[in-house]
């Protein structure tokens, strides 16, 4: 709770009070003629139009008592002592279009736009539907996946490869796995990446400030959920979301409409939460958002208001002076009217209340001659480029990724097993299906290997191959699930894509590994064949598994969604299927088609098996080995080897090219 001090009426004069209190939460509240005191504290004399507070004691106590108790919007909230490096913020003619129905014409979204935000400073973006809100934010955030025009910098240095490590971005879009809680979610981020400037406060501490702040103690052991698995609502969904991105403390965070979908309560909680983020860490925090109440706005320090058709800058200044400028072009708000609705009404084309057209040319001759002055000011006196700022923090600074590599694995396989163990499907897709269609189709086998009928072998083997080919389909889904939510991460700099990769190798594959083992057991005992035969039998099974796993993991890393996955693998396990010298041979079919037969994984594996089964079936064997017209040769058999397991080896390297380069989020 806040203290006795923190109840000063607010005014044009406060009551302030003449000795130094200790409150109960860590919040000291200074006299303004203290200035010895204010000294010893490392803090400066605060003037008395405004409340303060700084730290005493232990920083990190203060800074999450805040994030609880938020303080009013006109409390000054002064800077932490263990505040993240200082990152303003420019940019300078940002523009986008797109391309138009006619040919060789544009579209123009964003008309060149300027501007510059200090650092520490809670920044609203607001204006119409289809004035570029969120394409400003995405161009400023580095997210914009289309070409655009314009410069952007960051302390007055053009923005570099290491931005994403000072930088996290709130998307609209909540992507998290279902049958993660709300703690393990924030967690996550916090731990890969986390500023060493804030290693004073235990990771465990600041989650649990962090679930306070969005007001997520309720929630905090349920499970994400989704559309297939109840978890929690979509409002506490968000706020988790934009809890993840406070959770790595960076010191430029840009989130697009965090607040859609919650209550006007729940949005001026998680707006609370931000300015003290702001305040506290020195922060520089963008937030485009709708029509929020006025309450809400006056949490923020500056304001940008655009218009549309196309979008334009109406106003880039404090929050406070907003009124102040709408009454210079004589357009004062009404009393008891939401100034933010007054705004938006004015800023909106088509409607009867429509001045934008005023408002941009007041805009370009009062305010923007001001601002590329300031831009002008900040280029001739850059402050500290990104690596002196991760400098300042004391760790990996030129690495594109806050902690090391091991970590980011180590991190990764605890979240993937730990997903397995909750997901039935997980364990049931690669293990209990297996196990049911081994037992039905090996029934039907039932003691073929103790027959004399070395046709019904082969047909044995040719079924058992064709389900090792077919059964992979069922992951193509979880991989591009998977896909598109390790791109999302990805892009926040939290990992890399290669330990995203090992580490779903090294649970996905175990498991359906053993799965494909089980389904090949459970056939080869019903079928009762020799151990000689069995052996073959298992070995090129699982050889024959791990082929297919990794062209089904290339395909789920280059193909766009499930659907184009399916059209693209399809054609290629049917050709193998087909052209595995059983249904159709070599013998038979056209020469201008046998290189299929080269590079068909079926083709080998079948040749080995029934080769294996042949020679010890006497005349018989020979003569169905020359009917399919298999090669009965040593050499034939670890030339199939060598093929399938350099095949498997470059399909993994193309699916890592293909996860870091392709599909990429588009915004």
């Amino acid at each position: 709770m806040m203290s006795s001090g923190a109840d000063i009426p607010v005014g044009d004069v406060f009551a302030v009070p003449t000795v130094l209190k200790e409150a109960e939460d860590g919040v000291s509240h200074i006299p303004s003629n203290d200035s010895t005191r204010c000294s010893e504290l490392g803090t400066n004399p605060t003037p008395e139009s405004e409340p303060s507070f700084s730290e005493t004691l232990n920083p990190s106590i203060c800074t999450n008592e805040l994030m609880l108790n938020p303080p009013s919007s006109l409390a000054s909230i002064k800077r932490s002592a263990y505040a993240l490096p200082a990152a303003s913020l420019t940019f300078k003619d940002l523009t986008f279009s797109l391309p138009s129905s006619k040919e060789g014409d544009f579209r123009l979204i964003l008309a060149p736009a300027s501007g510059h935000f200090e650092a520490g400073e809670l920044v609203a973006i607001m204006g119409p539907s289809g004035c570029g809100k969120t394409t400003l934010l995405d161009m400023l955030a580095a997210k914009k996946s289309g070409k655009y025009g314009g410069e952007v910098f960051v302390n007055g240095r053009p923005r570099d490869w290491l931005f994403r490590r000072i930088a996290a971005y709130v998307s609209q879009e909540d992507v998290m796995p279902p049958h993660w809680t709300v703690q393990e979610a924030i967690e996550f981020n916090a731990t890969l990446k986390r500023q060493p400037k804030r290693a004073h406060c235990s990771l465990k501490g600041w989650v649990e400030t962090l679930i306070g702040a969005f007001d997520l103690q309720s929630v905090a052991n349920s499970r994400i959920g989704s559309t297939e698995a109840r978890g929690i609502s979509g409002g506490q969904r968000r706020r988790t979301t934009l809890a993840r991105g406070v959770a790595a403390c960076p010191s430029l965070l840009f989130c697009d409409e965090p607040t859609s979908g919650l209550s006007a309560t729940d949005a001026a909680t998680c707006v609370k939460a931000l300015r003290i983020m702001t305040k506290r860490l020195g922060i520089t925090c963008l937030v485009v958002i709708h029509q929020p109440r006025y309450e809400v706005t006056t949490l923020f320090d500056t304001l940008v208001l655009l218009t549309s058709n196309p979008g334009r800058m109406a106003y880039l200044g404090p929050t406070s002076g907003a009124l102040q400028f709408w009454s210079k072009c004589g357009l004062p708000s009404p009393p008891n009217m939401n100034p933010t609705d007054h705004y938006l009404d004015l800023l909106t084309p088509n409607l009867a209340q429509d001045q934008s057209a005023m408002l941009v040319s007041a805009f370009n001759e009062q305010i923007k001659p001001q601002l590329e002055r300031q831009i002008d000011n900040v280029m001739q006196e850059p402050g500290e480029t990104v690596v002196e700022m991760l400098s300042e923090s004391g760790y990996l600074c030129t690495r594109a990724y806050s902690v090391p590599f091991r970590t980011q694995l180590a991190t990764l396989l605890r979240r993937k097993m730990l997903l397995a163990s909750r997901d039935v499907r997980a364990v049931g897709l690669p293990l209990i299906m297996p196990v049911i269609q081994g037992t039905l189709v090996g029934y039907m086998f039932t003691g073929v290997g103790q027959k004399d009928d070395m046709l019904k072998q082969i047909m044995f083997s040719f079924c058992l191959v064709t389900m090792l080919c077919l059964a992979g389909l069922l992951t193509l889904v979880v991989l591009i699930t998977d896909r598109i939510q390790m791109k999302h991460e990805a892009s926040e700099a939290l990992y890399c894509e290669g330990a995203s990769s090992l580490a779903s190798f090294m649970v996905d594959v175990p498991l359906s590994l053993l799965g494909a083992f089980l389904n090949v057991s459970i056939m080869t005992a019903f079928g009762g064949l020799e151990l000689d035969i069995l052996r073959t039998v298992v070995c090129w099974s699982l050889l024959l598994f791990m082929f297919y796993d990794s062209m089904f993991a290339i395909i789920g890393a280059i193909a766009k969604d499930t659907r184009q996955a399916q059209v693209i693998v399809m054609p290629f396990v049917s050709l193998f299927m087909l052209f595995n010298g059983f249904v159709v041979s070599k013998r038979d079919s056209p020469e201008i088609l046998h290189w299929i037969f080269y590079v068909s994984p079926n083709a080998y594996a079948m040749q080995a098996i029934v080769v294996k089964m042949a020679s010890g079936a006497g005349w018989e064997g020979q003569m169905l080995l020359e009917q399919f017209g298999y090669e009965d040769s040593e050499g034939q058999s670890q030339k199939g080897m060598e093929v399938l397991i350099g095949m498997i080896v470059a399909f993994r390297v193309v699916q890592q090219f293909g996860l870091v380069f392709l599909n990429g989020i588009t915004r």
